[in-house]
């Protein structure tokens, strides 16, 4: 299995690969205000690289739950800087989590390959043309709402069955208009509307949710289920049960992981590549 970025492929066959997260907001969940200045910023994207992350994940708008949105302007303020100066040193897989075409568009001209959009290319009209016209890599997400209404009431008749139909659907919509089925991955969206319950039926699902051929991309670190499973109120407390995840997730054939903690997900990983028979589960 590979994943097309601009260009550039990421062979995902055996080896996992971990997204390092780079929140250059005020109000992250997890970090918020710890990077939001360039230079801060590029220091943490280093120390994630020294670890082994081989895609920094930039983002400068808030998605947590209840979040206020962005404008435009300030958004790009905040993560084309960054991107740009990131690009000048390191020649890894940068990519800019944002739902705004503009937004993408100014990073992918600053470096970036690819675009992580939560609402899985639905929010902004514009997105699907300016992934199409670059031939970035995408990842597609699963999110009922908005960050601003996600947590209301999440709702599903069967929430496996809704977000493997979603991604189906975007896979052939996005697909018939001209991004290349090989550009795509998805993320199931945990946290993001769905209840504790939900979160923990997609992850005893994650093997089944892809369309064929596509790899997964999880987000499940630092998250809040966790910390009301654990009672681990503090964000980074909850850094060793995510790598317990991690490595659970890729017994499934999760290949691509985004994190906080880098090099805790990366040994997770590697350990249980080691043990997982040749054999095991994979997809593509």
């Amino acid at each position: 299995m590979i994943w097309k970025c601009r260009g550039r492929t990421l062979d995902l066959t055996r080896t996992a690969r971990v997204m390092g997260i780079l929140n250059t907001t005020p109000d992250s969940f997890s970090d918020g205000g710890l990077h939001a200045g360039p230079e801060s910023a590029l220091a943490h994207a280093r120390a994630m690289i020294a670890e082994g992350a081989d895609i920094i994940d930039i983002g400068g708008e808030s998605t947590r739950p209840g979040a206020p949105a962005v404008s435009t302007d300030e958004e790009m303020d905040r993560v084309i800087p960054v991107t740009a100066a990131l690009r000048k040193i390191w020649d890894g897989f940068i990519s800019i989590d944002t739902t705004k075409a503009a937004v993408a568009r100014a990073a992918l001209a600053a470096g970036a390959d690819i675009v992580n959009d939560v609402s899985g290319l639905r929010h902004d009209p514009a997105m699907p043309d300016v992934c199409r016209e670059s031939g970035c890599g995408v990842v597609v997400m699963h999110m009922a709402g908005t960050p601003q209404t996600m947590q209301a009431n999440p709702c599903y008749r069967n929430v496996v069955a809704e977000v493997a139909a979603f991604f189906r659907e975007r896979m052939e919509t996005l697909s018939n208009i001209g991004l290349d089925p090989e550009c795509l991955c998805f993320d199931p969206g945990i946290g993001f509307g769905k209840t504790q319950e939900h979160n923990l039926a997609l992850l005893a699902a994650l093997s089944t949710l892809a369309p064929d051929g596509r790899p997964l991309l999880l987000g499940v670190s630092r998250k809040s289920f966790i910390g009301r499973l654990l009672a681990l109120e503090i964000p980074a407390d909850r850094d060793g049960a995510t790598a317990i995840l991690t490595a659970m997730a890729r017994r499934d054939g999760v290949m691509l992981h985004r994190v906080h903690a880098v090099r805790e997900n990366l040994r997770a990983l590697r350990l249980a590549e080691a043990v997982i028979p040749k054999s095991g589960v994979q997809r593509g």
